[in-house]
């Protein structure tokens, strides 16, 4: 079968790239077709994606480009339907939620499975990265854009012929918002194997971190450990401004390390008491997977897709309000409990890349 890859735009590097990278992996003579590509924004990461072959929309050609990724999705289902994937059998779109990639054209002999990270999270009430609502102008043109959006996105998920969700939680907004049932597949953690299993009784600091976007909860995790006082290191990238903001909210006994290698990442996991997860209404979350994967216990807000990965009061710790002060508790119980990091890594092991490549194979054939 000739396969092709279908992507919203590749300018930075999170759990939907990741997911990219491995279908690629799977496929490697499959070229990937995106809306816009700029790899100096993917920081370590940038250099995976150089040896694919990645075609790009006329997007990419528009002056400032890489400024204009929010208004540009008003382009983007023109961009779409521009591309030509006529000579090939199947077609897999990896949807982020972002642009409406499932409107390429298709044709009578062609089959188009979708694996959806999340339908949009602005068109249908979830926080997102950005605060446009609290600008009345932009609430008001927002709105209206927003309205034609959905019934786009909603015209693009009659083209898909196979959905696949990334969690039970995202196949559940699948049948709410397209009326259509889906997979479910979990997306790939390439957690090493045979980490040693050392207690965490020792270990001196807290983590958080991944993309450092207003729906990860950051802001709450910040204001918990300036009033608990304990060490907190936050790894990552931020997003529209929101990194300052966070910088200047903190105390010193928070640490910002910017974005980091995926070693470097572990390393941090592995070292840390537990990693700490307040994402609103998460699609999947593979941090907090990757955190189990090196033996470390997630403390999580109770919502979205964290609730199908973390065992609570074997892997982890749940937080039911997205507070400080619920967070707060959680930590205090947390440091009274015995957690076995052996348990943690069992459990990661579930959502291996090894399964996903299983599953995605079984449902392309």
């Amino acid at each position: 079968m000739k396969i092709a890859l279908v992507h919203d735009y590749i300018k930075e590097y999170g759990g939907a790239e990741r997911v990219l990278e491995v279908l690629h992996e799977i496929y490697p003579d499959a070229p990937i077709y995106t809306s816009l590509y700029f790899p100096q924004f993917l920081g370590p990461h940038r250099e995976r994606f150089k040896k694919m072959k990645i075609c790009t929309s006329w997007l990419q050609y528009i002056p400032f480009a890489y400024k204009l990724i929010s208004p540009l999705r008003l382009l983007s289902p023109f961009a779409f339907k521009s591309f030509n994937l006529s000579n090939y059998d199947v077609v897999i779109v990896s949807q982020t939620g972002a642009y409406f990639p499932n409107l390429v054209q298709k044709t009578k002999d062609q089959r188009l499975i979708c694996y959806t990270h999340t339908p949009p999270r602005y068109l249908y009430g979830y926080k997102t990265a950005r605060e446009w609502k609290n600008n009345k102008l932009l609430l008001i043109l927002g709105e209206v854009a927003n309205h034609i959006l959905r019934v786009v996105d909603f015209t693009s998920s009659k083209n898909v012929d196979i959905f696949i969700a990334n969690s039970e939680e995202v196949k559940v907004r699948i049948q709410k918002f397209y009326r259509r049932e889906a997979v479910v597949v979990y997306p790939p953690v390439d957690v090493p194997r045979g980490n040693s299993q050392s207690s965490i009784v020792n270990r001196q600091y807290y983590l958080a971190g991944g993309r450092l976007a207003r729906a990860k909860g950051m802001d709450v995790i910040i204001e918990a450990f300036n009033k608990n006082g304990k060490a907190l290191k936050i790894f990552g990238k931020a997003f529209a401004g929101y990194g300052e903001e966070l910088k200047n909210k903190a105390k010193s006994n928070i640490e910002f390390l910017g974005e980091v290698s995926d070693k470097e990442k572990l390393d941090l996991m592995a070292g840390a008491k537990a990693f700490v997860f307040a994402s609103y209404d998460e699609d999947f979350g593979i941090t907090p997977v990757e955190a189990m994967g090196m033996g470390t216990p997630v403390i999580a807000y109770k919502s979205g897709g964290v609730k199908e990965t973390v065992v609570d009061g074997k892997t982890g710790m749940f937080f039911e309000e997205n507070s400080p002060d619920s967070l707060n508790s959680a930590i205090e119980r947390f440091e009274k409990m015995k957690i076995d990091p052996k348990n943690c890594q069992i459990q990661a092991q579930k959502f291996s890349k090894e399964q996903f490549i299983k599953n995605i194979q079984n449902l392309v054939k």
